[in-house]
């Protein structure tokens, strides 16, 4: 045995000067024990013979026990090792000599950026370990060094991204890494790094856009799956509008306008969530029985229970000196409440009155949220936010949501806040009525879906014009080479929204103004764009319903297919003879889609219209929540009409989001 001092670290090398090139350590002492008394005869060789056995035998065991704690005794665990503590001597040892390397990081110089695992082809090189004498031990050794994850050095590099520009990545060995702040942004996919179940892993998706699981459509049934829609949190709507109920829009005009499209969007998708979502929980402030509630602020103001011819029950009319809004003035009724944000009440109101909700908030304190008999939309003075919904000179129903009529008029920036955010950082604390007036079903509730649904319908049968539509009262430049739409144009997708949630208050109701109002809206269906209509045709032989009119043509996908929806729930609902006009305006578009429908697919997503096509420009690929949206669509009419067709594109277009494409030739 002796002690080597190599450049890099310590070891040691155990030496047995019997061993020959095809001889073991063991198997050479053995042979030389053996071979000394083979000249002897008789029964002193028996004797001796006999006795030098016992001897080989023992020192067998010694010499095995000397070299398991000369070898892999300052290994110290072997589930311990570490690679770090390992290194190989530069020069391999003469093969006459038996070596085991036992390694120490003493002096061993490590960047703590590098993990250098030696390679297990190597340790066998170094170690000369011959398989029909080695222990189990060092076998189990080099199994558990195989097995280890592999330690590589790394070093940054410059990669070149197609001669354009350069950034730095990172190789280790043959393999190099980027950033995915890089790798996101240019192969618009997602990730993030996620924490849950104990464990850190990163998640990549070629799309965050949400698929919901599709249901057979019902033209009385829940709208696609606008059930996830909340058009209250997009940051496109300005304020809720006080007299209308209904939401004020700043997409393409920040002043703010009526939109039609987002308004039927806000009826349908409560409409859908009163079908999907559990009953609300409600709290009856005052249902026109109990005057006791109610406190005076002043000896000038006052309360009683009335009988209202009109609606034939009792109800509170209030009394107090008209003037501006402020605390101790009026009645008052303590609310303290954190987790009914919607408000509701009958109400039969006249000039110079107020209906004041106090709030306490984190953001801004105390804060007062008048709705006044006034005409002016919403304003917002210090801690006071005003909503003018006018003089009620006739019973009418009024549905506010307190949380976003404060973030609207607050002029708040946070994001999609979530209801139950909401619910424990806001309080609704009294409630005062100021003026004259008579208030009757006083409510807060958790939601409201039909109140909001009906105030929607409600403004699509007032605000319909002789044309059967609803224009869009802004100018819009759908491209620089198309000729730019002036306000007052139609939109067939407009239509087909409102058709669909005039059809659902008439199933509803059944009241006949509602499916009156949606069989004329079919009208433009049949007029030319380039007159003023909705029609369009592709090659001059498929029939198309443009959401944009444009000259020339567009052929919007998401916008037609919403058309079509509204053709076919009026063919639904309206008798055979009233709605024939819709069934074949319906499958005139079918027949279009299922011939155009091809012309959208990319083989790794789809298009968002043909301008391709009509401008001879680049495509338009469609963003992959306007793909999901074509899924969601697609989901919806492979559900009414069988036809292969939609169920293929359908089958395709679910695998581009997960990262699959058309093969290649």
């Amino acid at each position: 045995m002796k002690f080597h001092q190599g450049p890099c670290s310590s070891y040691l090398v155990v030496e047995s000067p019997c061993c020959k090139r095809n001889q073991t350590p063991v198997s050479g002492m053995l042979s030389s024990i053996l071979g000394s008394s083979s000249s002897l005869r008789g029964p002193l060789r028996m004797r001796l013979n006999f006795r030098l056995w016992i001897r080989a035998c023992i020192l067998v065991v010694a010499s095995s026990t000397i070299f398991t704690f000369m070898v892999l005794l300052p290994c110290r665990s072997i589930n311990n090792l570490d690679v770090r503590d390992v290194q190989i001597p530069s020069q391999v040892l003469p093969e006459q000599q038996h070596t085991a390397n036992v390694l120490s990081n003493s002096n061993v110089e490590y960047d703590s950026s590098v993990r250098k695992k030696p390679r297990p082809n190597d340790l066998k090189k170094h170690l000369e370990i011959d398989k029909d004498s080695h222990t189990q031990h060092l076998e189990d050794l080099l199994a558990n060094i195989e097995q280890r994850p592999p330690l590589v050095r790394y070093k940054e590099i410059e990669c070149l991204i197609n001669d354009d520009y350069s950034i730095v990545g990172r190789r280790e060995g043959s393999e190099v890494y980027l950033p995915f702040s890089f790798v996101g942004k240019y192969f618009e996919v997602e990730g993030s790094i996620a924490s849950y179940d104990g464990y850190e892993r990163f998640e990549w998706h070629h799309s965050i856009a949400r698929i919901h699981k599709p249901v057979p459509y019902k033209h009385n049934g829940p709208f696609m799956s606008f059930a996830h829609y909340s058009v209250e949190n997009r940051d496109r709507v300005k304020y809720f509008s006080g007299t209308e109920g209904v939401p004020i829009s700043t997409q393409w005009d920040s002043q703010g306008y009526f939109y039609p499209i987002q308004i039927a969007q806000f009826g349908l998708s409560h409409y859908s969530k009163n079908l999907t979502e559990t009953a609300p929980h409600i709290l009856v402030v005052d249902d026109g029985e109990n005057r006791s509630k109610w406190t005076q602020e002043d000896s000038s103001s006052s309360t009683n229970i009335v009988y209202d011819s009109v609606r034939h029950t009792n109800v509170i009319e209030f009394k107090s000196p008209a003037g501006k809004p402020s605390y101790g003035h009026g009645v008052s009724v303590s609310i303290n409440e954190r987790s009914l944000p919607v408000l509701s009440f009958d109400l039969l109101m006249f000039r110079n009155s107020t209906i004041t909700v106090v709030m306490q908030t984190e953001e801004s304190g105390i804060v007062n949220l008048h709705y006044t008999s006034h005409i002016e939309e919403c304003t917002h003075r210090g801690s006071n936010v005003f909503y003018g919904i006018g003089p009620t000179f006739k019973w009418r129903t009024i549905t506010r949501d307190l949380i976003t009529d404060l973030r609207k008029g607050m002029n708040y920036k946070e994001k999609q806040p979530k209801t139950k955010r909401k619910s424990r950082t806001t309080k609704i604390l009294k409630i005062y009525l100021q003026g004259r007036g008579r208030i009757d079903n006083l409510t807060l509730s958790s939601s409201n879906h039909m109140n909001q649904f009906y105030d929607a319908a409600d403004w699509l049968v007032r605000h319909q014009d002789n044309n059967g539509g609803w224009p869009i009262m802004v100018n819009r430049v759908v491209d620089s080479d198309m000729e730019e739409l002036k306000a007052n144009w139609y939109s067939a997708m407009a239509q087909g929204q409102a058709i669909s949630t005039l059809v659902r208050a008439y199933e509803k109701t059944k009241e006949s103004r509602y499916l009156s109002s949606a069989m004329k809206g079919i009208k433009l269906y049949q007029v030319p764009s380039t007159e003023g209509g909705v029609q369009a045709r592709f090659m001059d032989k498929y029939q198309w319903y443009e959401e944009y009119p444009t000259n020339p043509s567009s052929f919007v996908l998401n916008g037609f297919i919403y058309s079509l929806i509204g053709l076919y729930d009026l063919k639904s609902s309206a008798s055979q003879e009233n709605g024939r006009e819709a069934a074949h305006l319906f499958q005139e578009g079918i027949k279009s889609l299922k011939a155009l429908l091809p012309m959208f697919d990319t083989g790794s997503g789809s298009i968002y219209d043909l301008r391709h096509i009509t401008l001879g420009k680049a495509p338009n690929l469609a963003r992959w929540d306007y793909h999901a949206t074509h899924i969601t669509q697609l989901q919806l009419i492979a559900s009414i009409d069988p036809d292969p067709i939609f169920q293929r594109t359908l089958d395709r277009w679910i695998g581009y989001i997960k990262g699959k494409r058309a093969k290649h030739n």
